[in-house]
């Protein structure tokens, strides 16, 4: 009972309302027409999980991050031993899909990835290349970022743009002071910056830019000081998926009697709610624009672990080589909570 009201307490200085241990609500939400959009890791899975879902996610907001696959490597295809083509797959990440130094060996090869992700679709992996042709798709690279170099951002849009994505469909921003951080119009670090909780004063408004070009018009935002829900996560996820406790998704009032589509935030590393409190929930302006644009907000939430002691999410593959496609454990998961709010 004590840890009961300690956690019920903790919420409320969240500003977040407790449910029912068995998590999401049914809000028949209309999932035919997802979005979804992160950081870094988030900006990673992000691109993944509208690639693996493109029947139904039609648009993401990617942030200094990489195309499609990025990590996976040659040798982890090869080697059967997990722990070996992890680590082959953790060198091409780090080497290869942030600071750009693998390039020249065809990490960011755009045909190769497609080719990559055409095995998959075939496979029934993932849903088929040919629904990315509708997509919408926004990139961000900052020109103080020095753990995502440019290059690896603009090898994501090159992958799209081979999978057939149509020019107009791309919004491709840089050259901004920007840091390795999501911006907003004025809250945050400076904007230049690239530490915790990586949400920066850049006096441009990240959250309203990719709504804006991934759902269309938008009404004037709102002030989202309530309706965020705190919920248990765990029915929706594997002990591998290595997802937190809880989880936190906004609920505007307009949307609690159907029909209000679905956007996922992915964090970045270091980024969770347990590491910067609500710095990604309530300072990135994405609920301030759900508030008035009959839009729910999903931000899932993962934990560290030996494999992943920073709490980024899988864009590597330390849940398993799996990682890319619809039967991820992380992917799932996901999938599950996003399938809840459409009941």
């Amino acid at each position: 009972m004590a840890k009961t009201a300690a956690a019920a307490s903790a919420l409320a200085a969240a500003g977040c309302t407790a449910i029912a241990a068995d998590g999401l609500p049914a809000l028949k939400a209309d999932i035919s027409r997802q979005t979804v959009s992160g950081l870094s890791s988030g900006g990673y899975m992000a691109g993944q999980f509208q690639v693996a879902f493109s029947d139904r996610v039609k648009g993401a907001g990617i942030v200094a991050a990489g195309p499609f696959g990025c990590a996976m490597s040659a040798g982890a295809k090869a080697v059967p031993f997990f722990p070996a083509a992890l680590a082959l797959n953790t060198a091409q990440a780090q080497n290869g899909c942030m600071a750009d130094y693998l390039s020249s060996l065809g990490v960011l090869d755009a045909k190769r990835l497609l080719a990559q992700a055409k095995t998959l679709a075939d496979a029934g992996a993932i849903d088929p290349l040919s629904n990315l042709k509708t997509a919408k798709i926004y990139l961000y690279s900052g020109a103080n970022d020095r753990t995502v170099a440019l290059a690896v951002v603009e090898a994501a849009r090159d992958f799209y743009l081979a999978a057939g994505v149509p020019d107009m469909n791309i919004d491709f921003v840089s050259g901004g002071e920007g840091g390795h951080a999501f911006a907003t119009a004025s809250t945050g670090n400076a904007c230049e910056l690239s530490e915790p909780p990586f949400v920066n004063n850049c006096r441009y408004d990240q959250a309203e830019a990719i709504l804006r070009f991934l759902l269309g018009s938008l009404e004037p935002k709102g002030d989202a000081d309530a309706d965020f829900v705190a919920f248990d996560q765990r029915p929706y996820a594997t002990l591998d998926a290595t997802m937190a406790e809880e989880g936190v998704v906004y609920v505007p009032r307009a949307c609690r009697d159907g029909g209000c589509r679905v956007h996922v935030v992915f964090h970045g590393c270091r980024q969770t709610r347990a590491l910067v409190g609500d710095a990604v929930t309530k300072k990135s302006g994405f609920a301030d624009w759900a508030a008035t644009n009959r839009l729910i907000v999903l931000f899932p939430q993962v934990e560290p672990s030996s494999a992943n002691p920073k709490a980024c999410w899988d864009w590597w593959g330390y849940t398993g080589l799996d990682f890319l496609t619809k039967e991820a454990p992380q992917m799932k998961a996901v999938a599950a909570m996003v399938a809840a709010l459409g009941k």
